[in-house]
């Protein structure tokens, strides 16, 4: 398949929209259109509570993610939101008055009010600064003390767009105990995470950004060794052994990660992010990453023979993303101008945050650089 084919399949480009915002939410493409359409078809006029069916998606849609991250099937667990996987984690940490999390000062509020909420408990929370966008994998490590139990971060910084390297922090939290925690909402779908190689015990995922998924659905990843450490604070009927012994009432959870998965999750979500993921599957993970680290590389250059400073200029390709961003005391009117001309894009904090995904093409980025130009 190939991004004319792609292009095909996003019912939005025919409107004549040029959306570079997927770093907020994804367009959905014609297949996760017809998934959905078929399950909603299904429980309205077929069978109606078709659970093996749902059973077999949810299997399937768990061995998808288990490839792309390079681990097995029952490492995953569905949830609801990025937020609340990582809640999963802080609150089943067994925690002493002390203990210590590094964070950084520009993580987005997901990855920091779930750990902030720990302070009750006397857990210290240590940030490290950034320094135009960009968090530095030595300024995380030169942080870390021997009280330091956790430490979470980004895969991809939502304002700057900024790409942590995650197997030099990761690999030094495994020498050193330390649990390492990944929010990934702004990488994965755009670009690859091995688990095993980046040495990573915990990943929290929306799909609806970057994974052309739905909103209200998300899934964690979680290694065996992390797990056997926790004590979960929450139960549910499915996350126990035996779940079908329904008057059993026997508490004897699941070893796998499904431990957290304790009641219905979003059929919907199931089926779309079966769906997008076959889609991406079918171009090729690897593919997908490299047009979208050459667009942002083209996109930067662009926007410096423009007069336009993108936060992550001078940036190594190994630290981009798909979010290209620039600061502007005039960043609510930039938006309302592209806005006016449907191009879709989005403020955030003062800067201009535009982000094309692996199949827009750089005619749609030349258009969006003379729209900035005439501003």
């Amino acid at each position: 398949m190939n991004i004319a084919e792609i292009r095909r399949l996003f019912p939005y480009l025919n409107t004549g929209k040029i959306y570079f915002n997927h770093a907020s939410t994804a367009p959905l493409s014609l297949p996760v259109l017809d998934a959905i359409k078929s399950r909603l078809a299904e429980q309205s006029e077929g069978s109606i509570d078709d659970f093996l069916r749902f059973l077999k998606i949810a299997d399937e849609t768990k061995n998808l993610l288990a490839a792309y991250l390079n681990t097995s099937a029952e490492r995953i667990a569905f949830a609801d939101n990025t937020t609340n996987g990582i809640n999963l984690l802080a609150q089943s940490l067994v925690w002493k008055k002390g203990d210590r999390i590094i964070l950084n000062d520009i993580e987005f509020p997901a990855n920091v009010y779930p750990f902030l909420n720990l302070r009750k408990k006397g857990v210290e929370i240590d940030f490290v600064k950034s320094k135009n966008g960009r968090v530095n994998a030595e300024d995380i490590i030169d942080m870390i003390s021997s009280k330091t139990k956790l430490i979470s971060i980004s895969f991809v910084q939502f304002l700057s767009g900024y790409k942590a390297d995650l197997r030099k922090i990761g690999k030094v939290c495994r020498e050193r105990e330390i649990i390492f925690c990944v929010d990934a909402i702004q990488g994965l779908g755009a670009l690859r995470i091995d688990v095993e190689k980046d040495f990573i015990d915990f990943i929290s995922c929306g799909t609806q950004k970057w994974m052309l998924g739905l909103q209200g659905f998300s899934f964690v990843f979680i290694t065996k060794v992390l797990q056997e450490k926790l004590d979960p604070a929450f139960a549910g009927w499915l996350g126990v052994v035996d779940a079908w012994n329904l008057l059993d009432y026997n508490l004897k959870l699941k070893s796998t990660a499904e431990a957290f998965q304790t009641g219905t999750v979003n059929t919907l979500g199931v089926f779309a992010l079966n769906a997008s993921l076959k889609l991406m599957n079918e171009f090729g993970f690897d593919e997908i990453e490299k047009r979208v680290i050459s667009n942002s590389r083209y996109f930067i250059n662009e926007l410096e023979s423009a007069g336009i400073q993108p936060m992550l200029s001078g940036c190594s390709d190994n630290n981009l993303s798909g979010i290209i961003s620039f600061k502007s005391d005039a960043a609510q009117q930039i938006f309302e101008r592209l806005a006016k001309k449907n191009i879709s894009s989005a403020v955030r904090e003062g800067v201009v945050r535009l982000s094309p995904h692996f199949y827009n093409t750089k005619e749609e980025i030349d258009k969006v650089v003379r729209e900035l130009k005439s501003v």
